[in-house]
């Protein structure tokens, strides 16, 4: 075997090492991802951006593409995603949801392509179809969303004048 074929080898080995271990150690940071809390309000307020952009789809695809792409971005960020950078926003989201990221890059895909003018309508459309699974999964309500917010630290200037902050009530405060 020829020192040419050997490396080939090793490097073809590694590889294939690497695609086994790499899930893996993605798996083991899945508990190291923050997921904030989303109040109610900014969930229904993301609904109904996303049913808005779904309405105007019809008579401007490419824009509706391109804001779906934005505001599932901002929605992940919203849910303590990182910011930085998409490669890094994706590569997280891929953590906890596997079967929902594809989509997700599907339509960020195709919302770059839609500023060339190369893309068909029912491609945007199966993108804008395929991404919907992971924009639902981060606007459902989790456990941690319904927590009571914490009471509010009175500023200098109330304590002074010797009031009360208002309370702030959260949607479990009513139990």
């Amino acid at each position: 075997m020829s020192t040419v074929t050997l490396i080939i080898l090793l490097v073809a080995l590694a590889a294939m090492a690497g695609l086994v271990i790499a899930p893996s150690v993605r798996q083991g940071r899945k508990g190291e991802l923050p997921v904030r809390s989303l109040p109610s309000e900014a969930r229904e307020q993301y609904a109904a951006r996303w049913a808005g952009l779904q309405e105007r789809f019809v008579d401007s695809p490419g824009w509706a593409l391109r804001e779906a792409d934005r505001l599932l971005g901002a929605l992940a960020v919203d849910r303590g995603y990182p910011a930085e950078s998409e490669e890094k926003r994706m590569d997280a989201l891929s953590v906890r949801h596997p079967g929902e990221i594809d989509g997700y890059r599907r339509l960020h895909a195709m919302a770059a392509r839609t500023h060339e003018g190369e893309t068909a309508t029912e491609r945007m459309r199966e993108a804008l179809v395929a991404a919907r699974p992971l924009f639902e999964q981060l606007v459902r309500a989790q456990p941690h969303d319904e927590r009571p917010l914490p009471p509010p630290v009175p500023r200098q200037r109330d304590l002074r004048r010797g009031r009360v902050p208002r309370q702030r009530l959260g949607p479990a405060a009513d139990h």
